[in-house]
């Protein structure tokens, strides 16, 4: 049988990109402004193959019905001179994002969990990269660590993108495919059976998706249409998406489609958007905000990452409001307290406990002032009216570890005691915690840089990361290779670790640390005005106010040694007729530390009636938690 296309109708306007299966076959539609003549080419299962010519709309849309398409078909478009070329909107690709397309139903996936979002509260989030999660580095294998996470206490687990790329293992942020599942983690209903065995625990799902450019590899855009791109701007990763210029409709609507695509066909809670300081777009409406006013209309969130601090995109209508952001100002500091490193970016932090005080009161450290290494502009803006859960903290993430020469986590920089006491912070603090796979173990695997790419482009990936490191590193010829199969094999987690002492000890800590997050520092908790920070010598201080005086006090040193008058400072005093009570020491033996419990000094304070614990004394780097309890 030929074609069997329809005549356009309202309602066929309305069809999303790609090919879109239904109960009377398949709906295609593509957008190529650059051809005048355009054919879909499907390939069935049994073997056959037909040529489908498509309708030609003056918006430059094609569309085409397959009365005989079905789920499992594989299809190409088809130019007037014959090259075939796979679907920008592509579900699936399962030879590769170079091979066919394949059309998929997504409602064959029989859902065990109800449709019900997660909301965004600010619990804590664990990222992962599917690859190098489990040795199997699949959807399905992920399923098998859910409990674990689970019973660590985060509240979502967030994916790096899955996007296709091209080869068999990439961070994703090469992605080409945006619409398909990486095919090197399995097929699309896979995905569907990780999101919905994570809502079996209680766990959301955020999914990091990349609208700042696509990779340089199986890009296949601008065989459709050079009005998909900006004919001046370009991007660090090559030419810029076309959001505001002529035309410039379809495009947004690529990319928006996608966002809402993920929502309902997988069930994704919330998305991450990638770098959204390098998506230039002056329409009255930005891409953004549109994206995150169709993501909250189907009830998720959006998080963004945003190297400017701004805190506008909190303050828009409230459709288009994104929910957080990723504030790195809290890893730089910490890692400059901890490291003493100053390198690029780096100089433009101090780490002192001031300082970090500071990146805590306000969410971010630069709210306006001058950046250094930004050549001295105004970086930021004030943004402590908002709520802690808008910021996402962390002291390490996929960046921070793999833009590393040798892709070391903090954990193997600095001493045990130090990345105790760091962990325990993040966790206890009234902002969003973001764990990166292993952390919450010590994970002694590092996370590097990897890639597959074919060719010459692979050869150049591969020179490109050692002149990366060439002027500040002085083995630079031995950065791994991100090319070779090994970098990418040694960046996978070992879960057997989690089986000696010193790592469950961590994870000890992790999971009290976070378990004491969750039983009390809810949203009235974290809420501006019922906290406050500052430093005590060389000690940072968090204080919560309970009901009724039931305070609780974080207290951290991540240098020692020091001892603080508790009693004699406001901010760390105990309300009337309350004493402090020891409740988490990241510094005991519990959690691998060599020494003893922590020495807390009691001493009576003059005019009082009873003696209160006036004295904290840190030998080694350590947070504390304390709670104000009645004097006896």
């Amino acid at each position: 049988m030929s074609s069997a296309t329809r005549p356009i109708s309202s309602e066929r306007e309305r069809i999303p990109p790609g090919a879109t299966v239904s109960a009377d076959g398949v709906e295609y539609c593509v957008w190529a402004p650059d051809h005048r003549q355009l054919s879909v080419r499907v390939e069935r299962p049994e073997g056959a193959s037909e040529l489908l010519p498509l309708e030609h709309r003056d918006d430059g849309y094609f569309f085409g019905h397959d009365e005989r398409g079905r789920p499992g078909d594989r299809y190409w478009f088809v130019t007037a001179d014959g090259q075939a070329k796979p679907d920008p909107a592509s579900r699936f690709q399962p030879a590769g994002v170079h091979g066919p397309s394949e059309c998929i139903d997504p409602q064959r996936y029989v859902w065990r969990t109800p449709p019900q979002r997660a909301r965004w509260t600010g619990g804590a989030v664990y990222e992962v990269h599917v690859g190098a999660f489990t040795p199997e580095g699949t959807f399905r294998a992920a399923i098998s660590r859910l409990d674990h996470l689970r019973d660590l206490g985060v509240a979502a687990i967030e994916l790096m993108p899955v996007a296709d790329f091209p080869g068999r293992r990439n961070w994703g942020y090469d992605g080409v495919a945006l619409y398909a599942p990486a095919h090197a983690y399995g097929r699309p209903d896979d995905l569907r059976a990780l999101v919905d065995a994570a809502h079996e625990r209680g766990l959301g799902v955020i999914l990091d998706v990349v609208y700042n450019h696509l990779g340089p590899d199986g890009n296949c855009l601008p065989h459709y249409g050079a009005e998909y791109f900006h004919p001046t701007r370009l991007t660090p990763w090559g030419k810029a998406f076309n959001f505001d210029g002529a035309r410039s409709r379809p495009v947004r609507d690529l990319f928006v489609g996608n966002a809402i695509y993920w929502l309902e066909e997988f069930r994704i809670d919330g998305l991450r958007l990638d770098a959204v300081h390098a998506i230039e777009d002056q329409s009255p409406r930005h891409l953004t905000a549109e994206i995150a006013a169709a993501v909250h209309a189907r009830g998720g969130f959006v998080i963004t990452e945003d190297e400017r601090n701004l805190a506008s995109p909190f303050r828009g209508s409230e459709a288009g409001r994104i929910d957080a952001v990723w504030a790195d100002d809290f890893h730089h500091q910490m890692r400059v307290a901890l490291t003493g490193t100053r390198e690029g970016y780096f100089a433009s932090y101090t780490g002192t406990p001031s300082a970090l005080a500071q990146t805590l009161r306000e969410g971010w450290f630069y709210t306006g002032q001058p950046y250094p290494s930004g050549g001295g502009r105004a970086r930021g803006e004030e943004a402590a009216d908002l709520p802690p859960a808008c910021f996402v903290h962390c002291i390490e993430n996929h960046d921070q570890i793999g833009n590393r020469a040798l892709g070391e986590r903090l954990e193997q920089l600095v001493s045990p005691a130090a990345f105790r006491a760091a962990s325990a912070l993040l966790c206890l603090s009234p902002y969003t915690p973001l764990l990166f796979m292993g952390q919450e173990w010590a994970a002694s695997t590092p996370f590097l840089f990897f890639t597959d790419h074919a060719g010459a482009l692979g050869r150049d990936v591969t020179e490109g990361r050692r002149r990366e490191f060439a002027d500040h590193w002085t083995a630079a010829d031995n950065v791994p290779d991100p090319q070779v199969e090994e970098t990418f094999r040694v960046s996978k987690l070992r879960w057997p670790e989690l089986e000696q002492r010193a790592h469950a000890a961590i994870l000890k800590l992790y999971q009290e640390c976070l378990r004491q997050r969750n039983a009390w520092l809810d949203r009235e908790t974290a809420a501006r005005g019922h906290w406050e920070t500052g430093t005590l010598e060389r000690a940072i201080v968090l204080r919560y106010h309970g009901k009724d005086g039931h305070d609780r006090l974080v207290v951290s040193a991540l240098h020692g040694p020091t001892r603080l008058a508790l009693a004699d400072d406001p901010l760390t005093r105990p309300p009337p007729h309350r004493a402090w009570k020891l409740e988490l020491d990241s510094d005991s033996s519990r959690y691998g530390a060599s020494g003893s419990a922590r020495q807390i000094v009691p001493e009576d304070v003059g005019g009082n009636d009873h003696p209160v614990l006036a004295h904290l004394k840190f030998d080694e780097p350590a947070t504390v938690l304390l709670v104000a309890e009645q004097d006896k």
